[in-house]
């Protein structure tokens, strides 16, 4: 089955009072889940062909977002503060959507670049980086 990127949904939990906020409303593109894993090669003599063993992620996730200072979900109301935040924070991202079952990446990440970017004859829009803390998870919504 197919799926519209339309029901995609991402959540960041925000600095105060500290719950998701689902800033999908602003998000033009997300790139980077659920990312690339470390490979360590582990190649002996006698080998007839390289062999890797998994070790780390690094795994980080790009936002190209409308910035926005709206309430409480705005791009930059949420995303503005946690680049100079002192802890990761828990994200999910569903694919397609967040009803019970669909699919769910999750973990904690720190906003490691967050930019504002205007340009004449644009709307004003902002970019986002964000490194996972630990790994990625799959699972789903319950």
């Amino acid at each position: 089955m197919f799926f519209d990127s339309g029901q995609s949904v991402f959540q960041i939990t925000d600095v105060t009072p500290g719950q998701l906020r689902d800033i999908t409303p602003y998000i033009v593109a997300i790139d980077g889940l659920p990312g690339p894993r470390e490979l360590a090669e582990a190649t002996t003599l006698n080998d007839t062909g390289r062999k890797f063993y998994p070790i780390l992620e690094n795994v980080v996730i790009t936002l190209e977002l409308l910035w926005s200072d709206d309430g409480t979900i705005g791009s930059d109301t949420v995303l503005g503060p946690l680049r100079t935040h002192s802890e990761a924070v828990a994200f999910d991202y569903g694919p397609e959507g967040k009803a019970q079952g669909d699919i769910k990446y999750h973990g904690a990440a720190w906003v490691r670049n967050y930019q504002v970017l205007s340009r004449v004859g644009q709307m004003v829009t902002a970019r986002c980086e964000l490194q996972v803390n630990g790994t990625v998870s799959r699972t789903t919504y319950a």
